[in-house]
């Protein structure tokens, strides 16, 4: 038990310390952790844990964790799980509110935000595509593939043409896919 909440906490520890750009931009590496390299779920119960955590209040890379984490060791793996994820962005953070607002002019820190505004949306980009691949949207063209790509286009629109609230899209797709799969 204590091997298993060690490797918890090193694991999401060592994913909040190299992650930046927020939890999206975290899970291409938190499955590269979590289902190939320490197996602690497979690709479909990843893809189902990142529908559940995206849902749920709060950051979506430490729900993650809290259910991986209650996964592998229940109410102290989830603790241990989310204490590893958020420590070093609280270190981090203190760190450098510190000497921000010392260098906040300097052109070095502002070109930096520029260059990590680009690897960012790429790792958010590609977070989408091996979310919808896990859900099967690429590659079979099925029923179930087709409306799940309708969902996807109708709440896309609803959330950039029609400006609708997230929540609302959110609800109406749980409430199509009841209707539809139910």
């Amino acid at each position: 038990m204590l091997q298993v909440l060690l490797e918890l906490f090193v694991t999401f520890f060592l994913i909040g310390m190299v992650s930046f750009g927020g939890g999206y931009a975290m899970i291409p590496l938190i499955q590269e952790e979590a289902v190939n390299r320490h197996g602690w779920l497979d690709p479909q119960q990843f893809t189902d844990i990142i529908a559940i955590a995206g849902m749920s209040p709060g950051p979506i890379a430490t729900n993650i964790a809290i259910f991986i984490g209650v996964q592998e060791a229940g109410l102290l793996g989830a603790i241990v799980a989310a204490a590893g994820m958020v420590l070093p962005s609280l270190i981090i953070i203190v760190c450098v509110g510190v000497v921000f607002f010392k260098i906040y002019q300097s052109k070095w820190l502002q070109s930096s935000f520029y260059g990590l505004r680009s690897i960012i949306t790429g790792l958010i980009i590609y977070a989408a595509i091996i979310f919808a691949v896990n859900n099967g949207l690429v590659g079979n063209l099925s029923w179930f593939t087709a409306s799940q790509i309708l969902i996807f286009l109708g709440s896309l629109a609803a959330l950039l043409i029609f400006r609708k609230h997230p929540v609302y899209v959110i609800m109406a797709s749980g409430l199509i896919g009841i209707a539809l799969y139910g």
